[in-house]
């Protein structure tokens, strides 16, 4: 059952969506810069980091799937209060306990709130839309992810450096977390419930059974390894430049803008160039952004680096997002967004432990360089085969 809409058919129930989304998102973007840094600030080698980061995305791997079984059946209204107090819980540990196995624990709780928000709100922006709003809702919805990309890092390194330290901004997160958890008992009546799914019951190898899956499932995770490590090395490659929490949170969060930009002209830009071609520029481009960063040591260039690949990310997220769900069968659109976000989160719980180490073996520059060649190949795969383009919007 579809909840009330409003006079211009936009339904009211993706207005809660994406606040709740804005506000879960914010505080997550807001916890991996706070994770890197704290870490470092607590003596934490590259490849500590990277396993603290690789924590983060412990559950979204495991769990991705089954959330989207779950959602299916029985709706996200207590699926996603669920997510939000385990997130809010866990920041809360390195704000009392100034400790590198704090950092753990609250990362892997944290990781609970990435896998319940990351299905469910895909999820639920998918199936409040009509084929013909798809497009926009998609691209509202990842827009608002864009913001907290860039108020995240930013709203980090400002509580860092000027409102307390990483412990203060730990507390901070974790209201944010919390502040959803309360909006969802206000207004989550309003979002949809779940029904019995047509059919087989969820069956996650017979669902890998289907390779036409395969190349979007390889391209899509392709994607979120190069936007989940350059978000990870890029504050530890600024750091051993000696920029401040500040600078670097802001040049972290100009891939948000860049990313912001770009999905404003999203469902043009498809129409125009079509879903293949669109995603190999982008993965071309975000090739480029890895292969400049170690050559620059000015932050004012690292920013701008940073707009440039979150241009790249700015496109290829919301389209293989789009992709996959249009590719559910009815019924089945929880499961299908979970399988996508099951194949990203193992390559962001094994990129940054691996990367990590070899950052720590031959170098941090060798983590840029060979992710520029990985961002080429996605670039290759996505190459169109022929000129296709889909409807418009």
């Amino acid at each position: 059952m579809r909840p009330p809409a409003r006079d211009d058919g936009f339904p009211v129930a993706i207005n809660l969506v994406i606040a709740l989304n804005f506000l879960l998102f914010f505080g997550v973007n807001s916890a991996r810069v706070v994770f890197s840094l704290y870490a470092l600030e607590l003596g934490a080698s590259p490849s500590g980091v990277g396993g603290i980061i690789a924590l983060l995305y412990l559950f979204p791997l495991l769990l991705s799937w089954p959330i989207g079984v779950l959602a299916d059946r029985y709706g996200s209204r207590w699926l996603l209060v669920f997510g939000a107090a385990s997130g809010g819980a866990g920041m809360l540990g390195p704000f009392f306990v100034h400790a590198l196995p704090a950092l753990y624990v609250a990362a892997a709780l944290a990781g609970l709130t990435v896998a319940f928000t990351s299905v469910l709100g895909q999820n639920l922006i998918g199936i409040l839309s009509t084929p013909g709003n798809r497009t926009k809702n998609f691209s509202n919805y990842t827009l608002v992810g864009s913001l907290c990309n860039f108020a995240g890092p930013l709203f980090a390194g400002l509580v860092i450096d000027h409102a307390g330290g990483h412990a203060m901004a730990c507390l901070g997160i974790a209201v944010i977390l919390f502040l959803g958890i309360g909006m969802l008992l206000v207004w989550g009546h309003s979002l949809p419930g779940g029904r019995a799914p047509r059919g087989r019951p969820g069956n996650l190898l017979a669902t890998l059974g289907d390779r036409s899956l395969w190349p979007m499932l390889t391209i899509s995770g392709l994607s979120q390894l190069g936007n989940d490590l350059f978000m990870t090395f890029l504050p530890i490659y600024a750091h051993g430049l000696g920029l401040s929490a500040t600078v670097i949170g802001i040049v972290v969060s100009a891939l948000a803008v860049g990313a912001f930009g770009i999905r404003i002209f999203l469902p043009r830009l498809i129409a125009l160039l079509g879903q293949e071609r669109l995603l190999s520029l982008s993965f071309y481009f975000g090739a480029l952004g890895f292969a400049l960063v170690p050559l620059t040591s000015d932050a004012l260039l690292l920013g701008l680096i940073s707009v440039g690949f979150g241009m790249s990310l700015g496109c290829s997220q919301p389209l293989t997002m789009m992709l996959m769900f249009s590719m559910a069968e009815e019924g089945r659109a929880g499961e299908t967004v979970g399988l996508r976000l099951t194949v990203n989160n193992i390559a962001r719980l094994v990129g940054p432990a691996l990367f990590g180490a070899i950052g720590s073996a031959i170098g941090l520059l060798a983590v840029f360089w060979i992710n520029g060649t990985l961002m080429g190949v996605g670039g290759k795969l996505s190459h169109p085969a022929k000129d296709r383009r889909i409807a418009k919007p």
